[in-house]
């Protein structure tokens, strides 16, 4: 029996075919199969000795990569060292040509006359130092940064060895020249080269403009004190100049080396400038020294040291400071310039002040008083400039010493004044008046010396004075409480001195004439030199008729009484009445002898000058009074007598009056010359009260 699947097959021929081709395909497939796995095989011999070869080829590599990238790594640090060496190189070059532009600009400068042009080529040259001074910082910076990158090169190559050894000795030989031109080469090119010998020129220029700047006309300002202009020193250009050229020496350290020659040159200037005043007198300051010299001489030397400060401080010290501040104002936020200002000043002040403080330091004469108020109120005008030029913490030291000068001079004036009185009174002698009874010296000379002290142009500074002794004494006496009080207390005190002194020589006079001629004259010399005038003012109406003319009026009524009486009493009717008839005719002849004798000693007497009245008013006053005294007697005794008279040949009532008048007369030349010479405006005119008491005519030496 056939089977299914083959009869099936005989059925169907193409599914025979279809088995037969699959068969043929699989064989074929298997073939294949076994040919890639023949390939397969061969592969693997192949990768195996490929892998082998790349296994070779790395090791092989692997060095080179480390090559490349030690390259890689040297081009890197090679590429940043080349950046700042580059600009180094250009650095070097710019200076190159700032240093050809400054040492010809140096030529033209020195060259240049005018002064305008050669400021400006001083600005441009100021110009040039300084790029060349930033172009020497930046190279000395750019240096620093090269050396460094260098070194990193040169350490990077010693420890990767990228290259070979020669390489590496160029590089490290090419750092040691840069470390040698950085230690050696560019300090040289900052502080020995060009740029110095360039500071130096601008250092001496500097010097020589500011020595150039020079105040104009003192001695005109000396003579018009009360102006108010005031004149800067130096134009705007040379200001400019001159701070430009302080900022350049700042900016290459030489700041204390501008300062030196900024206050050395302008003390030199300042200095100078006061020197064309031939102030000669400040060369003699201690109070010996001032002792020793004349008067005369003394009196000179102080007003011109008032006028001197004046102008030092007005015009010279406050030009100084303007320019001060002009030229060094910007360094320090300002705290240069005050420090430097008061260096320039201290020695021109101290140099006034040690006169000032030996004037006052010196023997207390009365006649200094009046230059040393004449000192008191100079400075008292210049506190305000004082304290505006030397304002602030570097100006106390000045400003200390001219509050300590003022001080010194308010107690030496006041010193003056109390002694005067105390010297008045010390200068009693126990000698009698002079032989004329004329006003003493002394007396004249204290007179004419008040008065001048109490006049406007001292009144008001001896006020001040005494007020601020007084505070500082803290003095409380009555009737102090006002300045009036203050002066009339210490006036009085004079004038209670000089009294003492005037009842001394009173109380040694024997001749009891000359004693009331003597008071009489004094008094009334007081009492008439005073009155209407501000002495008579401060003393008072009372005190000046009570304590002067009321004592000369006394002495006067005694001065005729003791001198003239006698002759009036001679003259007395009551003892001719009493004799008799036979004895009267002698009686009044011997009365009329007697009183002729007694008229001819006392004519005598006056006219030798042994009494004299030099005041004229006061004479002819006591001219008319004696003749009203003595020529009535005479008159109404000759008319009542006269026939009893035993000869005729007496004198007439006229004659009598004559005679009795010219007694007044005999002194009156030979005193003129001298009482016209006390007179106030002679003693005012001569300049000084001290040269009219040495030449005799206004006053004593006391």
């Amino acid at each position: 029996m056939q089977c299914p699947k083959n009869m099936a097959l005989e059925e169907d021929p193409t599914t025979l075919l279809k088995l037969e081709s699959a068969c043929s395909d699989l064989k074929t497939l298997l073939r294949a199969s076994e040919e890639t796995e023949e390939n397969l095989g061969n592969t693997d011999t192949r990768l195996d000795l490929l892998q082998r070869s790349l296994s070779t080829a790395s090791k092989r590599i692997v060095p080179l990569q480390s090559l490349a990238m030690s390259r890689k790594a040297l081009d890197s640090r090679i590429t940043r060292a080349l950046a700042p060496a580059l600009a180094l190189l250009n650095t070097f070059k710019l200076t190159e040509c700032l240093q050809n532009s400054l040492v010809e600009l140096s030529t033209r400068l020195s060259s240049e006359k005018p002064l305008q042009k050669r400021l400006e080529r001083l600005l441009e040259y100021t110009k040039y130092v300084d790029q060349l001074n930033e172009g020497l910082s930046n190279i000395s910076d750019e240096v620093e940064v090269v050396i460094q990158k260098l070194q990193e090169v040169v350490e990077f190559i010693s420890r990767t060895k990228a290259a070979d050894q020669y390489r590496e000795a160029r590089l490290r030989e090419a750092l040691g020249t840069l470390k040698g031109l950085y230690e050696i080469e560019v300090d040289e090119m900052r502080f020995q080269g060009l740029l110095d010998q360039a500071l130096v020129h601008v250092q001496d220029e500097f010097e020589g403009l500011l020595l150039r700047m020079k105040l104009r006309n003192l001695q005109g300002d000396l003579v018009h004190q009360h102006g108010d202009d005031f004149r800067e020193l130096g134009s705007e250009l040379e200001i400019e100049v001159l701070r430009r050229i302080s900022t350049t020496l700042a900016a290459n350290d030489c700041l204390d080396i501008c300062i030196d020659i900024y206050v050395k040159a302008r003390y030199r200037r300042a200095a100078k400038a006061l020197m064309k005043l031939n102030p000669d007198y400040l060369r003699t300051y201690t109070p010996e020294g001032i002792e020793e010299m004349e008067w005369e001489t003394l009196e000179t030397a102080t007003t011109l040291w008032i006028q001197h400060l004046e102008v030092a401080v007005k015009k010279v010290l406050l030009a100084e400071k303007k320019l001060c501040e002009r030229v060094l104002g910007d360094f320090m936020e300002g705290l240069i310039w005050p420090e430097c200002f008061i260096k320039i000043s201290d020695k021109i002040m101290a140099v006034f002040f040690r006169f000032g403080e030996g004037v006052a330091r010196s023997s207390k004469e009365p006649q200094k008083l009046f230059k040393l108020l004449d000192m008191f109120e100079s400075l008292e005008k210049l506190k305000p400039e004082m304290s505006q030029i030397f304002e602030g913490e570097p100006g106390l030291d000045i400003c200390t010493r001219f509050r300590e000068l003022e001080k010194l001079i308010i107690d030496a004036s006041s010193k003056v004044l109390w002694e005067f009185g105390l010297q008045i009174e010390g200068s009693i002698d126990g000698l009698p008046p002079a032989q004329d009874g004329s006003v003493p010296k002394l007396v004249r000379y204290a007179i004419n010396y008040l008065k001048y002290l109490t006049t406007v142009n001292y009144r008001t500074s001896m006020v001040k004075v005494l007020r601020t002794q007084q505070t500082w004494e803290d003095r409380s006496i009555n009737d102090m409480s006002s300045d009036e009080g203050l002066l009339k207390h210490a006036i009085s005190n004079v004038m209670e001195a000089l009294q003492r002194n005037i009842e001394a020589k009173r109380m040694c006079c024997r001749d009891k004439v000359l004693v009331h001629v003597f008071t009489m004259n004094t008094y009334w010399y007081i009492y008439m030199r005073t009155k209407d005038t501000e002495l008579g003012e401060v003393l008072g109406e009372r005190c000046m008729k009570e304590d002067y003319k009321a004592v000369a009026e006394e002495s006067a009524y005694l001065y005729q009484k003791q001198a003239w009486g006698g002759l009036v009493r001679v003259l007395d009717g009551n003892d001719v009445r009493g004799e008799g008839k036979g004895s009267v005719g002698r009686v009044v002849s011997e009365k009329i002898e007697a009183f002729f004798k007694g008229l001819n000693e006392v004519c005598e007497s006056h006219a030798r000058g042994v009494y004299s009245i030099p005041d004229v008013d006061l004479r002819e006053q006591m001219r008319e009074a004696t003749v009203r005294l003595v020529v009535p007697a005479y008159a109404e005794f000759l008319e009542g007598y006269s026939g009893l008279l035993q000869r005729k040949g007496y004198p007439s009532v006229e004659r009598v009056k004559e005679l009795v008048g010219k007694a007044f007369d005999w002194g009156k030349l030979k005193r003129r010359t001298s009482a016209a010479s006390s007179d106030w405006n002679a003693a005012r005119n001569s300049g000084s009260l001290e040269r009219d008491v040495r030449s005799g005519n206004g006053g004593g030496d006391i």
